[in-house]
């Protein structure tokens, strides 16, 4: 084990298993539906299904990131056990929390002058930040010092790609990620945009696709073009799905025909009530490593 602790936040959007085997403590989110708010825990507070079910009945939650106190509670009793810590934050293309971190990260280490704390943008959303999250616990399990995680995230952070649809455009509209024009053309034409995260960390419409179909072959086709070493890709790969199980199931089932030297089956996780907060039911995503994002 190398000597840190690394730590992450909800919005990775990873089993409660995961980050339990992997011993990456996280600090949750929040968020807002129905005028109640609550920690954006996994699906712990509203099951996933339910919170969609409710965004389909016109519910319309907001969120909030984590605040410098919260970090700050989340980071001091990690310091207290006498650990350095390299903490992982979503986007900063999508959030403010790498900010908040930061300054929180600053007053910790004037009240813990002999321990390191750095604060990385993962430049990723979503089960993306998650992958490279457990890339970083790998390096940590094989050994790597803090300085050499954190060297080898902020090298590679641009190598996890992340791709989008959705057949539902309606959260989109609202968190003004998509215009109400290409929404309203997107249900009328039935056109599920593929989308996905550039070089700052920004969610960027890249295809207008008719049909779901469509947008599940182009979508696979976009990891054949772009995964380490092509058809040969041996790393992991993960998909994350707003209440279309079905949906990920077949995009993964392709995937596996598509990439057999997967070094595991595709992992097939629920977007998270934060990030599903502003994507809606309907989503899909697929994240895996490839070459580096320059747009």
């Amino acid at each position: 084990m190398g000597n840190f602790v690394l730590t992450c936040c909800s919005t990775a959007d990873m089993k409660k298993e995961f980050f339990e085997s992997r011993n990456i403590p996280y600090v949750c989110f929040h968020y807002t539906i129905d005028g109640v708010t609550y920690p954006d825990d996994l699906g712990e507070s509203i099951p996933f299904d339910k919170f969609y079910e409710r965004i389909a009945k016109g519910a319309a939650p907001y969120t909030s990131q984590v605040n410098v106190e919260e970090y700050c509670n989340f980071f001091e009793p990690i310091l207290k056990e006498g650990n350095d810590i390299l903490h992982l934050t979503l986007s900063s293309g999508i959030s403010g929390t790498y900010n908040s971190a930061c300054v929180a990260a600053s007053e910790m280490r004037q009240r813990y002058p002999d321990k390191t704390i750095i604060i990385l943008d993962t430049l990723g959303a979503s089960s993306g930040y998650g992958l490279l999250t457990d890339a970083a616990a790998d390096l940590r399990d094989n050994g790597a010092t803090l300085e050499a995680a954190a060297e080898w995230v902020m090298n590679n952070r641009l190598t996890v790609h992340h791709w989008f649809f959705s057949t539902d455009l309606t959260s989109f509209k609202r968190g003004g990620r998509i215009s109400a024009t290409s929404a309203m053309l997107g249900t009328v034409l039935n056109i599920c945009p593929l989308m996905n995260i550039d070089d700052t960390g920004h969610l960027i419409p890249r295809q207008k696709i008719r049909t779901k179909k469509r947008a599940i072959q182009e979508m696979v086709k976009m990891m054949e073009l772009h995964a380490q070493n092509g058809s040969r890709y041996n790393g992991k790969c993960v998909i994350a799905h707003s209440a279309c199980e079905a949906d990920a199931k077949e995009v993964a089932a392709l995937v596996e025909s598509r990439f057999p030297m997967l070094s595991e089956k595709v992992i097939i996780n629920s977007i998270g009530c934060v990030i599903g907060s502003h994507t809606g039911p309907g989503t899909v995503a697929l994240f895996f490593f490839g070459d580096k994002r320059t747009d």
